[in-house]
């Protein structure tokens, strides 16, 4: 049954949309009363994301000491499940004092790792009291928690592309080129501008060159973004030229040209270049 779900899984914004997603999935699948998702931070587990059925046993910023959590226990299993059919009776728990309350009840949990191995922490199940868990209930876990690696890894390798989201390039004195390549989604134009406004200030940069001549896709809400960097950067005393504007960019935000009013408007950044004074030798 999960694997019809896995693959019926929308592209998630981001690994707390993940997380709810896969505590969701568990919810229709084993007869527990919470499931959970915890993050191991040194030694002290946060419960970043909780989906409780009739009562709530974990509570979402929740903050438990390792080693003695069942997470830590958890962990400590291994890669693969760990099922305690009755935590009070269990010899991993029962002198551990973690099953206060719950003693009459059962517990499943897998490890989430970072991709080198690293443990990010745990995706667990718990009852405070006796449940039959379906038999193929622990490979569920494992297959989520899977899925939750890869989800943080995705948004590691998106994070680390957004750092790098625009670099300025410095020509001569204090003018600077922005050359934006690649697709332009929301985030991204959001961080470029960020990033953009922090080095124009930092490098006394006083006119900026926009290229967006390597921008392969654009909508509507990202031709605002840019249009707001073009508008920001002359309020602050940037003088701003845009080179490589497509015709499909038009298209996608109709007033583009109309906004552009006033700012230096060229095909390619050799004639921005030289209509802004520079000239070019042929060897």
């Amino acid at each position: 049954m999960v694997r019809g779900n896995l693959e019926n899984a929308q592209n998630f914004s981001d690994f707390d949309e993940a997380a709810s997603y896969a505590l969701q999935i568990l919810s229709k699948q084993a007869g527990m009363n919470s499931f959970y998702v915890a993050k191991q931070e040194g030694k002290a587990q946060h419960v970043v994301k909780v989906h409780n059925l009739k009562h709530h046993l974990i509570e979402e910023g929740q903050v438990s000491v390792l080693p003695c959590t069942l997470s830590a226990l958890c962990i400590e299993h291994g890669a693969q499940a760990l099922v305690i059919e009755h935590i009070g009776e269990h010899a991993l728990t029962r002198s551990l004092g973690i099953a206060d309350g719950v003693e009459t009840g059962c517990f499943i949990g897998a490890p989430i790792f970072y991709e080198d191995g690293s443990v990010y922490g745990t995706i667990c199940g718990i009852d405070d009291g006796p449940c039959e868990l379906p038999a193929d209930l622990p490979f569920i876990f494992e297959t989520l928690a899977t899925l939750l690696t890869y989800v943080l890894e995705l948004e590691q390798a998106y994070e680390e592309i957004e750092s790098l989201a625009a670099p300025l390039v410095p020509i001569v004195g204090k003018v600077a080129i922005l050359p934006i390549i690649g697709e332009v989604r929301a985030l991204r134009a959001k961080t470029i501008i960020d990033q953009v406004m922090h080095d124009c200030a930092e490098k006394g940069i006083e006119v900026l060159i926009v290229d967006v001549s390597g921008v392969s896709q654009i909508n509507s809400e990202v031709g605002e973004y840019l249009l707001k960097l073009v508008k920001v950067l002359e309020l602050i005393g940037v003088k701003t030229a845009v080179t490589g504007i497509q015709p499909y960019m038009a298209l996608k935000v109709p007033h583009f040209a109309q906004a552009l009013k006033g700012t230096m408007i060229e095909a390619n950044l050799e004639t921005a270049l030289k209509r802004l004074g520079f000239s070019f030798r042929q060897n």
